[in-house]
């Protein structure tokens, strides 16, 4: 009786232990080492991170030093800007006064000769009995010193009697047939023409010869 007892005890146990081995999931089965992660792989993905991770720091830190280097080249740029304007402002005021001031010595040359004129004027109201010759006298004086400050300005007539006609200097207003002169020679000036330096500033007003008059 014992004996059969125990028979069927084993029985039921093995029973039981097959039920458990087939109820139990695979995947507790499973080789724990496959679960973990591989060391080397975690390490490798770390290393990456963190050179990522230096290059997004070193884009941030680039960035703001562009910020920065553009917004000091925008300021260096408004100043720029700025100072260029004054310039063009102060070069048209200059430019103003210079067209403005630019005859100040000639007319402070020509002054004593308009006070010379006025006295001259005055006196001859004054005196009525003023010779001709007073008067020619006067005006030639007058004459001479204009002459002398148009000389210090550097103011020189164009020689043009009995020159050859230059349209470059002549302005030719008519022609007659000359015996003294060949053709196309200045025979008469109706208007001196001057010089400034070296540049024309009115040309001389001329009669030009045709040559000899034919009978």
């Amino acid at each position: 009786m014992t004996q059969e007892n125990g028979n069927n005890r084993d029985d039921r146990m093995h029973k039981n232990f097959r039920k458990i081995n087939i109820t139990e999931d695979p995947e507790e089965k499973r080789d724990p080492a496959e679960s973990q992660p591989d060391d080397k792989e975690g390490k490798t993905w770390t290393a990456e991170e963190d050179a990522s991770t230096s290059d997004v720091d070193a884009l941030k830190e680039d960035a703001a030093c562009a910020r920065q280097e553009a917004a000091e080249n925008h300021d260096r740029f408004l100043r720029a800007c700025a100072e260029l304007e004054n310039y063009k402002k102060r070069a048209q005021r200059q430019m103003d006064d210079h067209r403005k001031f630019s005859n100040t010595e000639l007319i402070k040359d020509l002054l004593p000769v308009v006070d010379n004129l006025e006295r001259a004027v005055a006196a001859f109201r004054e005196n009525r009995q003023t010779t001709e010759a007073c008067m020619a006298e006067g005006v030639e004086m007058t004459l001479q010193e204009i002459q002398n400050i148009l000389k210090k300005h550097n103011v020189t007539p164009v020689e043009s009697q009995g020159k050859p006609f230059d349209p470059n200097y002549h302005e030719a207003v008519m022609q007659e047939p000359s015996d003294a002169h060949p053709e196309n020679t200045v025979v008469n000036e109706l208007q001196k023409g001057y010089l400034l330096h070296d540049r024309l500033i009115r040309p001389a007003m001329v009669v030009v010869s045709k040559g000899a008059s034919t009978k």
